[in-house]
């Protein structure tokens, strides 16, 4: 089995606000194709808000859930798309083989 492929830090401009916490950070995971279940891949690789925001709490690192996700600020979901169409365009890396001892 692969490892998970995970984006960079996406530094929230508008921290949510979970209790007394906030959540300033998150990581998207390159979604399967479960997770890709009832959404159209056009519509994620054109950054359509209703499939990005169905996808997100899903792949998301803390997970986020749906009214977190309703509420993000408009840049920090532009961002997460932007990511989501990266992961969809780009071919997995492969696995590399680790150098044999001569």
């Amino acid at each position: 089995m692969s490892q998970p492929i995970y984006s960079g830090p996406i530094e929230l401009a508008q921290p949510i606000k979970r209790g007394q916490t906030e959540v300033k950070e998150i990581t998207l995971r390159r979604p399967g194709s479960g997770e890709l279940r009832g959404l159209k891949l056009a519509d994620l690789v054109q950054g359509d808000v209703t499939a990005v925001t169905r996808l997100l709490p899903r792949i998301t690192q803390p997970t986020l859930v749906d009214q977190e996700v309703a509420g993000m600020d408009v840049f920090d979901l532009t961002r997460c798309a932007d990511e989501i169409a990266v992961f969809l365009q780009t071919p997995p890396q492969k696995p590399t083989e680790e150098a044999s001892p001569e």
